[in-house]
Formats: structure tokens, C-alpha cells, sequence
């Protein structure tokens, strides 16, 4: 059963209207306990909250999540004047990777912003029956600009990193000796700042660095992922499979020896064909069409290249009213995030990470009243308590992986963070 941490009294009333344009959109929130999903300067960014729910620990936590998203939505009283993905009520999300850790989480902005990149722009306002809408909306709280952490101090995760290169061989010896064919092994840090950390000075930063990535934050989970775990317009949907990681180089022509050598890495197109894998076999069922790239190709990030299969499908006709959240929870864990067999790689990863991921590598997004949304994976990320920040990163493993080497590769994804978080 799903636990209201802020019970809902009245019908929400929701009023979308025409703006022009913003321009940035992470520069319009006025206070740092905001909600956002940016790419390439399109998205929502949102405050205050006119609903919430904290769901109970569980494999029924994203049907849960549906369940009273849906009963809010269909109540509510709605006024779209734009009538475009992202108007009207929205959700954002953002869900455990392990099913027996709490934390799952939806909230519903008071005030919503949405940009779509093309000259369309609008504003949301939510509020509960009866109660008016200001005068002054939906611009009356003045943006007082966010305060750079200051005095950072980093401290060890759950493992330091000789016993996460032996966690790294252990699992490589787990994959020679058995039917595991790979597993993702995550490590966490933690950062200590002399003020509480404001969430929008790390989401400029992270958006202006990476923004080719989606910038996303929701209840102090924020971070720029390059990984589009499922996006819904109607019934199409589409989705980014990444797996497979290399560094850029410090020249031309460094880099694209780096880049063709992950292409033919065998290490590399091994670890990222078990990915697509998982997404073909789960998403392809729920579609009437499903049309997979043949091979990856590059995506380029000024720390890092991944190999990125691009996936594209319709959804079949007697799931058209499946929403974008449930089809995060039907794709939810991908191989990229936890392995091949599923079962097997969750149990290792339980056994050699001695932490709790909590949110990491979890669905994070957002869902419209019309079920349409995005989701990405949650990855470069942090979450945001107080002073601390609790950064996380991972790699994918399989029989021919180097601990040094992946470790050297986490070290790399941590930058993302660690850069917003020092500037």
C-alpha cells in the first residue's frame, strides 16, 4: 500500500497556459528543493509540491506508482490551453534499483515550467479545490541565485578501492566459473560541504558541462545521465541502450583511435550486446513494431564515449493505454545497469557491493496525465542531504574486465559529480 507523505484534502486544479519563452529554464527556480528534467535546454523544471507519495519497498512499488498517479490525475480538474506532452499534471519520479529498498518516490509540483526547444513554452499551477491561485502567479517568488558549495571535504563509500578492484575479480571469476555473463558493480563517495549543498547551482553546472546528458532532479536525487531508459509520446516509444565505456582524447586524433578502438573492443561490444538484448527482449513483446539499431555507435561526452544502440517501437495496439512509467518498470533492470541472466547478477551484486544503491541506477522522470513521459536511468548522480552528498558510480563486468581498469573507468564517472560539486 502506498504511504501519502503529503495527503491530498481536495480535487487538484491544474491550469496550463502559453508563455514565452523562458530561456533557461534552471535559472527560473526559485528555491533549491526543485524538480527538473532538462536536454539540450528542453524540458520541465518545477517547485513546491501539490502531491506526494512514498511507496513501500516491493516488486508492486512502480504499480503502486501508477495506480495513485492515475487515480490524482483522472480526479483532477484540468485546464490545458497547450495540449503537448508535459502540460496539464505531471509526476516526477524517482524509483530504487532494488525492489526491497525503500525510498520510491512521486511528487507533483505546484508550479511547473516547460520548454520544448522549438519557441513552445508554458506554465503549470496545481493547487488543491477551493484554494485560489495567487495573483501574482506563477512568477511571484523572486530567484535568489543558489550558493556554490563551499570547503568540500571526500570521504571512502562502502568499499575503498583496493577491496572494490577485489569485488571487481571476484565477480570476473564468478563469470569464468559459471553461467553469469556479466554483472554491474557500483561504488558510492561521499561529500561533505560547509553549507547545506543547493541542488540548482550543481543542475546549472551539470547541464551547461553535459548537455548532450538529461539533467534531472527529484527529491535530492540529481545528476546528468546519458541513458534514455524509455521515452513515450502516444504509442511511440523510443529508448538509448549504453554499455560499453572508453576516455576521450586529449587530441583529434587521439580520440578517434580511442573511439574505433572501443568499436572493435570485443571486451566492450561483448558487454553492450547484452544490454540491447535485455531492452529487445523485454520492450519487444509490449510492441507491434520494434526496430533496433544494427550496430552502436558513438556517444561522445566531454569526459567520456559510450557505445549507444538507439531503439525505436510502437506499442501495440491493446497496450496503448500503457503509461511511461510502467513501461520503465517493464524494461527496469536492464543488463546495462545489472546484468545478464537478471536473477543471477542481482544476487552478486548483493553480495559484493555491501551497500544499498538506493535510487542509483534506478527509473528516474517524469509522467503526464496522458501517460506519455520520460525515463532515464539514473547515473552521474548524487543524492543531496543537507551538507552531504552521496555520489555513486558503476561499471559493467564481464570475463575479460581488469579491476584496475575498472576502477580507473569509475574514477572517470565520478568527475560529473565531483565537478558540479567543486566547480
Amino acid at each position: 500500500m502506498a504511504v501519502l507523505s503529503r495527503p491530498v484534502t481536495g480535487r487538484l486544479v491544474v491550469r496550463t497556459m502559453p508563455i514565452p519563452d523562458p530561456g533557461d529554464l534552471l535559472a527560473q527556480l526559485p528555491q533549491p528543493d526543485a524538480v527538473a528534467w532538462v536536454h539540450r535546454g528542453a524540458g520541465l523544471v518545477g517547485w513546491g509540491e501539490a502531491a506526494r507519495v512514498t511507496l513501500p519497498a516491493g516488486e508492486d512499488r512502480f504499480t503502486a506508482g501508477e495506480k495513485w498517479h492515475r487515480s490524482l490525475f483522472d480526479a483532477a480538474d484540468i485546464d490545458d490551453q497547450v495540449r503537448v506532452r508535459g502540460t496539464g499534471p505531471v509526476a516526477f519520479g524517482t524509483f530504487t534499483f532494488d525492489a526491497s529498498s525503500e525510498g520510491s518516490v512521486l511528487i507533483v509540483p505546484r508550479t511547473l515550467l516547460g520548454r520544448d526547444g522549438r519557441g513552445l513554452a508554458w506554465v503549470t499551477t496545481v493547487t488543491e479545490g477551493g484554494q485560489p491561485i495567487p495573483e501574482d502567479w506563477p512568477f511571484g517568488e523572486r530567484v535568489v541565485p543558489g550558493r556554490a558549495p563551499a570547503r568540500v571535504r571526500w570521504h571512502d563509500g562502502s568499499l575503498p578501492a583496493p577491496q572494490w578492484e577485489q569485488a571487481v575479480a571476484q565477480a570476473v571469476a564468478a563469470i569464468k566459473a559459471g553461467s553469469l555473463r556479466k554483472v554491474v558493480l557500483a561504488q558510492d563517495q561521499f561529500a561533505t560541504a560547509a553549507d547545506p549543498i543547493d541542488a540548482r547551482v550543481l543542475l546549472q553546472r551539470l547541464a551547461a558541462r553535459y548537455p548532450e546528458c538529461y539533467t534531472y532532479a527529484c527529491d535530492g536525487m540529481i545528476g546528468a545521465t546519458p541513458e534514455l531508459l524509455i521515452q513515450q509520446s502516444g504509442r511511440e516509444v523510443s529508448a538509448l541502450v549504453l554499455a560499453g565505456t572508453a576516455p576521450r582524447g586529449g587530441d583529434p586524433a587521439e580520440d578517434e583511435a580511442l573511439g574505433s578502438g572501443l568499436l572493435a573492443s570485443a571486451k566492450d561490444t561483448e558487454e553492450h550486446a547484452y544490454a540491447v538484448t535485455s531492452m529487445r527482449d523485454t520492450l519487444g513483446p509490449l510492441c507491434d513494431a520494434l526496430d533496433v539499431e544494427a550496430r552502436p555507435s558513438l556517444l561522445k561526452l566531454p569526459n567520456l564515449q559510450h557505445l549507444g544502440t538507439r531503439v525505436r517501437g510502437t506499442l501495440a495496439a491493446d497496450g496503448a493505454s500503457r503509461s511511461a512509467l510502467a513501461l520503465a518498470a517493464a524494461v527496469h533492470p536492464t543488463a546495462a545497469v545489472c546484468g545478464t541472466p537478471t536473477g543471477i547478477a542481482f544476487e552478486l551484486i548483493r553480495e559484493l557491493e555491501h551497500m544499498d544503491r538506493e535510487r542509483y541506477a534506478g527509473p528516474v522522470g517524469w509522467v503526464d496525465a496522458d501517460g506519455n513521459g520520460e525515463w532515464g536511468i539514473a547515473l552521474r548522480c548524487a543524492q543531496l542531504s543537507g551538507r552531504t552528498a552521496r555520489l555513486f558510480a558503476g561499471c559493467g563486468i564481464v570475463a575479460g574486465s581488469d579491476p584496475a581498469a575498472e576502477l580507473a573507468e569509475a574514477q572517470v564517472k565520478f568527475r560529473a559529480m565531483r565537478g558540479a560539486l567543486e566547480g
